[in-house]
């Protein structure tokens, strides 16, 4: 029998452990695994593979029962999800029913969970910036969150490394707060958006308009086809999975990249419980999980272990992973994991009209817009608000309104439409500010059905973020005007924390271990063979998206930490 429980043991032993298969998970995966590493994924959800597991993603509108719509009592499970602006009767499969996970809400917010192999990255917007120093040095510059232990010069060429391989189209802007990357070429701005490019060159210094750079293959190279995937196809349905592997997601490139070194078992339905330490080693020794569908808790061993289980689960795991050393949580001694929260807040729109250029349109899909960097408080604080916003910039032309008619003239108009005014759209992207107060943390008693902690989660909007908005409403209405739109209109849309994907923090890295988890190396100070590089790391949130930072950062932090193992100093 011991014979048995030793080859049991070595049969749940690994180089590494990676918690979670998404969009930082899938980079730690392949990374690991290429560099040698013997690697244990772990997916709480179910398995999805590449193209067959896409069953919505060829149908045609009248193809899907409801045409699209979600019937109400099944719109009723969803109901965190279905304020998501993917949600759709074709989407369903790939987002979490709310009684999947209970949490405790003490302040409203939106948790958006994608529970199988791939997580959010089949789901997520594909906007890529790298960030710039402008962002890693805005903690540093008014005071608020710690300092962030690294700067551009240190991710940059993280960046490229990723950019390469991910497949990023975009255009070489030359603008200071966004730094230029490794692109394919870009998508073509409308005729408008160019009109408002040059208008906001003649009219301000500071006010960039760009086409967003995205994880699109517009034009393949030999790197994406060696992975299987091919040109994207701009059908804009990209929530469905794609088929063609025409943007980045961790199913359709790094997982089956890691697959392809035979050092990868990927494991799914498997509910991570805990981080195993040993108090006599002095080190994390593996993972503890719950089987999804037998309730079973096993545990599997490893020398490394990769935290990437989402931002707010990988908070959960971490406060969960208790021992005599660690009473509050994994390397919790300063007691702030779970603290300094932040997010993106996406409440502002703008919207117009345009009269102008009305002997043109646009021609087919896009899979992206144009965008405006960040122009306020760059150089220095000129607003009564911290930090700054970004914002998403695009138009189209509709039809005119139709059918006022009766018989022959309505049947006219309808088979004859004309086209209207130039529509003008852009929304927000702006940096919350992370406080200690924005927390999140383990209730005494209630369980989930896993016999899991269940989560509270208090974030919440503050003076600042309105502030930002009313800015923001303010300096589009000036811009619109100054490029001749009319009939401008702004709008709140009181989306709560949470909803856009973008929550960051409680595991945060920084310089001194008492005001942060993590060293520069996403590696946590009090228990070094446990990486953290996910959207937990993160010290402030910038205004650029965060997807590339996490997997640049994780990159990198698996050539550290596979370097230092082999050196014998995990």
């Amino acid at each position: 029998m011991s014979y048995l429980n030793i080859d049991s043991i070595n049969e749940r032993t690994f180089d590494a452990i990676v918690i979670g298969s998404g969009m930082s998970g899938g980079w730690a995966a392949k990374e690991l695994t290429e560099k040698g590493l013997k690697t244990l994924v772990l997916e709480r959800g179910r398995n999805i593979e590449h193209v067959t597991d896409y069953p919505t993603t060829l149908k045609n509108p009248w193809e899907l029962e409801h045409l699209g719509q979600v019937p109400t009592a099944l719109k009723n499970e969803y109901k965190i999800a279905s304020r998501h602006y993917i949600f759709s009767e074709a989407t369903t499969h790939f987002l979490v029913k709310d009684a999947e996970q209970e949490y405790i809400q003490e302040q409203p917010f939106d948790w958006m969970r994608a529970y199988q192999v791939g997580g959010r990255s089949l789901l997520w917007a594909r906007q890529t910036q790298r960030w710039s120093d402008f962002d890693f040095e805005g903690p540093a510059r008014d005071g608020y969150a710690t300092d962030w232990p690294i700067r551009y010069a240190d991710i940059a060429p993280w960046y490229s490394y990723v950019e390469k391989f991910a497949g990023i189209s975009g255009n070489r802007d030359g603008v200071p707060t966004l730094p230029d990357g490794e692109f394919l070429p870009p998508h073509e701005m409308s005729c408008v958006e160019k009109h408002f490019k040059q208008q906001m060159a003649t009219h301000y210094k500071d006010r960039y308009v760009v086409i967003g750079r995205a994880a699109h293959l517009t034009q393949p190279k030999d790197i994406h086809y060696k992975q299987g995937r091919a040109q994207c196809q701009n059908r804009v349905i990209c929530e469905r999975g794609c088929p063609y592997g025409g943007y980045f997601s961790s199913v359709a490139a790094t997982i089956p990249w890691a697959k392809r070194t035979g050092k990868l078992t990927l494991r799914p339905h498997s509910v991570v419980h805990s981080v195993i330490y040993d108090d006599k080693k002095q080190k994390a020794t593996g993972v503890r999980i719950v089987d999804a569908n037998s309730r079973e808790m096993i545990e599997y061993y490893a020398k490394i272990i990769f935290v990437n289980a989402s931002t707010v689960n990988s908070n959960l795991i971490l406060l969960n992973s208790i021992s005599n050393r660690f009473p509050n949580g994994l390397g919790n001694d300063n007691e702030i994991l779970g603290k300094y929260m932040a997010f993106h807040t996406f409440r502002g729109r703008i919207t117009a009209e345009y009269d102008g250029l009305l002997d043109s349109t646009v021609e087919g899909k896009r899979p992206n817009s144009s965008y405006v960097p960040r122009f306020r408080n760059v150089y220095k604080q000129e607003t009564d608000f911290l930090r700054g916003y970004a914002a998403g910039f695009s138009t189209s032309r509709g039809l005119e309104p139709k059918g006022t008619g009766i018989g022959e003239d309505l049947k006219s108009q309808l088979m004859q439409p004309k086209l209207g005014l130039w529509q003008i759209n852009s929304h927000m992207m702006g940096e919350t500010i992370p406080k200690e107060a924005s927390r999140v943390w383990l209730d005494k008693d209630l369980k989930d059905k896993y016999g899991i902690p269940q989560l509270h989660v208090s974030v919440k909007y503050d003076d600042n973020d309105d502030k930002m908005l009313k800015d923001f409403w303010e300096q589009f209405s000036e811009m619109y005007s100054k490029a001749g739109f009319k009939n401008i209109q702004v709008s709140d849309t009181k989306r709560n924390p949470g909803s856009e994907n973008h929550e960051m923090g409680g595991v945060r890295m920084g310089k001194d271990p008492k005001t942060s988890m993590l060293n520069k190396w996403n590696q946590m100070h009090t228990c070094k063979n446990v990486f953290v590089t996910d959207g937990a790391c993160m010290p402030s949130t910038s205004t650029q998206n965060p997807s590339l930072t996490y997997m640049a950062l994780t990159a990198r932090a698996v050539d550290y930490a596979v370097k230092e193992m082999k050196a014998h100093r995990l």
